[in-house]
């Protein structure tokens, strides 16, 4: 008489045999590796990112009751996109937009040449000495180079020793006296905002070009002077447009980093105001935090704009 001997449960599966199971599941399903490479950082985008812009986005369309200081949510409403249409909030955002192309511009003619000797003509010891004097700033603190600053370009500062050295301190009284950039001295004029604006962002527009311009083959510009192009251009036709997505990279951070930027002209400069000294003050100061989430979209709309326009001109189309 046999007797049945009861099943043996069922092995675990080793795991360096698990591992190979999932190894060879992500290898065979391209589309899974690809969800789990960007599942985690797609989800984090939409519920941070998207979801604060969203959350933004909703704020502006409730009220501030002017009695209780309490945040209307019962009721949507547009008086916050109204009051944005005030002729002292308009002449903010074009002051504001004016000042970030003009620190771009800047920026750009300041380091196309720099980051151009750098890929071309710059090698070895030197090569990395140029790196670290352009990225050396970005080791300190923000708000110590601010402060640096705001000491060289006061009145008894070292800009104004300087100038009065070599006897041009007429130039700078000219500089002061012209109305719109002007003021008391360079730290409390709008000409001295721009000088720190351009210093502060100046690495973030070297960099994208230099990287640019290194990936041009030196084989288009020996192709260039063979045919008989000169100096010039070779520069227009061959290097500027290949070089043109670092220029709209580094424009994007210059000019979204003016946009957006509330310290520099409240430390630096006179009593006008920008964009993020506006938001700063509704929601901080004010405590208006529908207004001041409207007013953030500005700077949204107004990158996006820039970027359409960017396109338009075919700034991408060398990527």
């Amino acid at each position: 008489m046999s007797v049945a001997l009861p099943a043996a449960p069922p092995r675990p599966m080793p795991r360096a045999g698990a591992l190979r199971w999932l190894s060879d599941l992500l290898y065979t399903r391209r589309g899974l590796l690809l969800a789990a490479l960007l599942g985690p950082p797609l989800l984090w985008f939409g519920v941070v990112y998207l979801g604060s812009l969203f959350a933004l986005l909703a704020n502006s369309f409730f009220t501030l009751d002017e009695f209780s200081g309490v945040v209307d949510r019962s009721q949507l409403s547009l008086n916050n996109f109204r009051e944005m249409t005030d002729p002292a909030n308009v002449d903010v955002v074009l002051r504001t937009v004016l000042m970030a192309v003009s620190v771009t511009l800047a920026c750009g003619v300041i380091a196309f040449p720099i980051a151009y000797y750098m890929a071309r003509y710059a090698r070895g010891p030197q090569k990395a000495l140029l790196y670290i004097a352009v990225m050396l700033p970005l080791w300190s603190s923000y708000l110590v180079r601010l402060y640096a600053w705001k000491l060289l370009l006061a009145k008894e500062g070292a800009i104004s020793w300087v100038l009065a050295e070599v006897h041009m301190t007429w130039l700078l009284d000219a500089l002061l006296s012209t109305p719109g950039i002007g003021g008391n001295s360079l730290s409390f004029s709008r000409l001295g905002t721009f000088i720190v604006f351009v210093y502060m962002w100046l690495p973030f527009m070297i960099l994208p070009i230099q990287a640019a311009i290194e990936r041009i083959p030196g084989s288009l510009l020996e192709a260039s002077s063979d045919l008989g192009a000169r100096a010039g251009t070779t520069f227009w036709k061959v290097i500027f447009p290949l070089a043109m997505p670092g220029i709209a990279a580094g424009s994007i951070f210059t000019f979204s980093l003016t946009l957006g930027d509330y310290i520099i002209p409240q430390v630096i400069g006179d009593s006008t105001l920008f964009i993020g000294q506006v938001v700063y003050r509704q929601q901080g100061v004010a405590g208006n935090v529908p207004f001041a989430a409207a007013f953030s979209l500005v700077p949204i709309v107004v990158i996006g704009i820039y970027l359409w326009i960017a396109k338009r001109l075919g700034a991408f189309d060398a990527l």
